[in-house]
């Protein structure tokens, strides 16, 4: 049996990329992707106590559709931090999702969030 165009279409759009020709972004509606970290950081009382600051690295999917999913920490502060970075991440609104050859495709993303104490 011969797999159709139909096959080669489903098998690249349920992939994962590490990079696509048209990259995800996030959406310009919700302004630039730093300010929405910045304004939706909350420090948690006890990292603040213990003056937690530094930089923690998320990695996720940006799927086909634009949802986020699968964020794990991959560069790790403090158990706090770590949560408040993936709180941050899981509670995003869709992005707009990349692209190969325009079709929408599942896109592995990773960013770097800053926490300091001001």
């Amino acid at each position: 049996t011969s797999r159709g165009l139909g096959d080669v279409y489903k098998r690249q759009t349920d992939k994962v990329f590490m990079t696509a020709q048209k990259m995800p972004r996030f959406p310009k509606e919700q302004g630039e992707l730093d300010q929405y970290l910045k304004q939706h950081i909350t420090y948690w009382k006890n990292a603040a106590k213990q003056k937690e600051e530094g930089r923690v690295i998320v990695t996720f999917i940006v799927r086909k559709d634009g949802q986020i999913t699968d964020a794990r920490v991959v560069r790790s502060v403090s158990p706090t931090l770590d949560a408040e970075a993936l709180r941050i991440i899981s509670n995003m609104p869709k992005w707009e999702p990349g692209e190969n050859n325009g079709v929408p495709v599942s896109v592995k993303y990773t960013i770097p969030i800053m926490f300091r104490l001001r």
